[in-house]
């Protein structure tokens, strides 16, 4: 029965108070799995806000899943550029042609099944089944973590670690007939309600049971990873005021896609660094050094930094041309 009071409670908040959201939008249910699918991996470590524009675009261009298991890499590219991370769209072009050639067009439920497709690991395949197919989970997100760790009081390292969590987000319970909307009930109270900094206690309809209200203690705790210390060496080629670049088939970030000549120095002393990137959890100390000869080959071709937005580059070579342009 206190499953079911709180379940209620969520939901009922939810009708009232939830987002208008593109992959929300009233449609076939083909089209709701089709829109989650895409959603939830343009979501992996992206903000709703920062998708949004995307997702429309996206949609607008690939309507639907054969659409994108045929659709011209070189483009899908570009529809994702700026969004990062470019293996979630490789992957998710993938997923749509095993979906295509091996699943009938349709999109797997099942959590296992949905799990053994490209890019897709527990929470996406947890998101999907939950949303699209209206299965009784709770897809664990960052969202739904902070809920849960303030509803609790979660504060110690082995309070906090994911299976500990996983187990005891069973006491928010689940919904039977709406288990999709109950998933993104609670997702949407972590993000409208329970933010990181400064929740909106008053209006969170768990607030008579909330521990950490009781305390008035909502500072987080988090399990401390620690970034990846890299360092390379970065060469420029310039030419007619063009820039040298060469397609990536050397390391494991951004493969295939264009960047500057550069080469991983391992742990180096007394290094001089030009600029720092942050890629995922990788920190990247790089080091500029001016190069004159150069081999042009098949995967080599220069860019005008004055025409930036005609070229379909990863953020990570745009943040470089543009340090080197103001260090004229």
């Amino acid at each position: 029965m206190k499953d079911l009071i709180i379940t209620n409670k969520i939901l009922n908040w939810y009708d009232l108070n939830k987002r208008s959201l593109p992959w929300r939008n009233n449609v076939s249910q083909t089209k709701k799995q089709y829109y989650t699918l895409v959603s939830e991996f343009m979501l992996q470590q992206t903000q709703v806000a920062t998708v949004i524009p995307y997702f429309k675009r996206f949609i607008k261009n690939i309507p639907n899943i054969e659409r994108l298991s045929k659709y011209d890499d070189r483009k899908l590219i570009k529809l994702w550029e700026g969004l990062g991370y470019y293996s979630r769209v490789r992957n998710l072009k993938k997923t749509a042609q095993i979906v295509v050639k091996n699943l009938n067009r349709k999109i797997p439920s099942n959590f296992f099944d949905l799990k053994s497709l490209p890019g897709i690991g527990d929470y996406t395949a947890s998101a999907i089944s939950a949303i699209a197919f209206n299965e009784p989970i709770i897809p664990l997100d960052g969202n739904i973590e902070r809920v849960l760790k303030r509803y609790l009081f979660l504060k110690e390292h082995e309070q906090i670690r994911k299976d500990n969590l996983q187990e005891k987000k069973k006491i928010f319970g689940t919904s039977t007939k709406r288990s999709s909307d109950y998933a993104q009930a609670l997702m949407e109270l972590g993000a409208l309600i329970c933010k990181p900094v400064g929740p909106n206690c008053k209006k969170c309809p768990l607030i008579k049971r909330c521990k950490s209200y009781k305390n008035k203690n909502f500072e987080l705790v988090k399990l401390k990873k620690k970034d990846k210390q890299t360092f390379y060496k970065l060469n420029v080629y310039k030419k007619n005021n063009q820039y040298l670049l060469i397609k990536n088939n050397k390391f494991n970030f951004l493969k295939n896609f264009n960047i500057f000549p550069m080469e991983e120095l391992n742990s180096p002393k007394n290094f001089d660094k030009d600029l720092n990137i942050k890629i995922s959890n990788m920190n990247m100390n790089i080091k500029i050094e001016y190069k004159n000869k150069y081999n042009p080959n098949k995967n080599n071709y220069w860019i005008d930094p004055t025409k930036l937005k005609n070229y379909t580059l990863p953020t990570f070579t745009k943040k470089i041309v543009k340090f080197l342009e103001s260090d004229k």
